[in-house]
Order: C-alpha cells, then structure tokens, then sequence
C-alpha cells in the first residue's frame, strides 16, 4: 500500500511504538526521511531522478558553464548536448552531443578561445557549494543553449510534498530504510551484527532483500533484462530470449 507523508508518519510511529504527537519524534523525521531518500537514491540507477534540463544558455568566448538548477541539482551528467544554432530551443535545434574528457584533455587542445566553434567536448571543473561547473572544448563561439542530462536527488518527503515515487511505488523498501535509521539514530538500538541484541540489522537484512528486487525491476525498465530487454530472466529459458 502507498504511504502519504501523514500515514507514513503514523507507521514509523507504529512500528518505534512511539507517540505520532512526541515533539521529539517529529523533530527527527527529516533525518529519517533524508537518510532514507539519500540511501535508496544513491544505491539504486532509478530513472526517477534522471532529468533534462535546457534553461540555460553557454557565454560567447567563456569556456565555463554551470549547470542549470532550475529542476534539481545535477548530482550526476550522464550527457550534455549544445543545440544549433545559437539562439535555438531544444525543441526547435540541433543537438550536438558532447564528449566527455578530462580537463587535462581540454586545456591541452583548447587552451585559448582560439579556434572557437560549437563545443565538442567537456569535462567537470568543479562541484562546491552545490553548483557544478563544466568547461568546455572548443570554447563556444556563440550564446549556445546548453542541454544537461543527468541525475537529481528528488524533492523530498515533506507535510508540503506529502507524496513521493518512492512512496507511492517502493513503499516497502523506503519504510525498512527509514527505520534502519530511527531504530540505530533516534532510539539508539544499533547493532552492528545480528547477534548484537538490536534491531538495525534485522531491518538492514530486510532493506537489503527489497533493495535486490528494486534494483532487478529499475534495470527492466531500463531494458538491462534478459539479453538487453524488458523481460525477465526466465530461469528455465537458455539461452535468453532477445
């Protein structure tokens, strides 16, 4: 059964046999939610927090561009696509894929704003204060719009985003992480191994079990099944079906 942040709530309440009213307790459900949010996005490729975001423009004779932040921060850039000609949308342009090197690669063949164009490579410069910068090679020879495809950490868990992906369809698998933490965190019953007399390891053992079938059903719709499809792997069929 899904989970809305009210009933989510009530069930962490349930299963810690902690007061749903206890102002400690409300107190830490953020870093329950965080630890939980965090784990399983981290842990698990879920297509779920991939994006594309075309809202900003690179700089005429400025090699460096940071990455837009108008739907998430890119945790992750799978590709980067500068879209011709200048002053094009991505829906009206061209893409024109980028390669990814090192920045060694691009200081080396593009050192100057010499020999400017349309961008063919890029590379990461920096990821501080939660803007990620990349530059580029050659360096743009126009205002370019830059189109970034990559990973984003979700909106979280909240009173005022009461609903989730993970929810709404992994329910199971975000409650064990949930109290994994509340259990070792907030009633500090941690046990390192299973004889240790807490229950972190129980709820750690029962995660680990949801997390393997997540994963198996992400790689499907990502058609990692069997030989490359959206099928899954039937244990009597050899060789797989694809």
């Amino acid at each position: 059964m899904s989970l809305t942040y009210a009933t989510y709530v009530t069930t962490l309440a349930n299963l810690l046999a902690e007061d749903p009213a206890d102002a400690n307790f409300l107190q830490i459900i953020p870093s329950i939610i965080d630890y939980a949010e965090q784990r399983i996005y981290r842990e698990l490729d879920m297509l779920v927090e991939d994006i594309a975001d075309s809202s900003a423009s690179c700089t005429s004779g400025v090699r460096n561009f940071t990455l837009p932040t108008s739907i998430g921060t890119f945790q992750i850039v799978k590709e980067v696509n500068i879209i011709s000609p200048a002053g094009s949308t991505a829906e009206s342009g061209t893409r024109n894929p980028l390669v990814p090197v090192s920045r060694t690669v691009l200081d080396y063949a593009w050192p100057s704003s010499t020999g400017s164009g349309i961008p063919q490579q890029f590379a990461y410069f920096s990821q501080a204060s939660g803007q990620s910068n990349i530059i580029f090679g050659p360096w743009p020879d126009a205002n370019y719009r830059v189109e970034v495809v990559g990973k984003i950490i979700p909106t979280p868990l909240s009173v005022n985003n009461p609903t989730t992906f993970l929810t709404l369809y992994l329910p199971d698998l975000f409650t064990a992480a949930s109290m994994i933490f509340a259990q070792g965190a907030f009633q500090k019953n941690f046990s390192p191994t299973p004889d240790a007399g807490g229950q972190t390891m129980g709820w750690e053992q029962q995660y680990a079990q949801l997390k393997e079938s997540a994963a198996t059903w992400e790689a499907r719709k990502r058609f990692g099944g069997a030989s490359w499809t959206s099928a899954a792997v039937e244990p009597t069929a050899v060789p797989q079906r694809g």
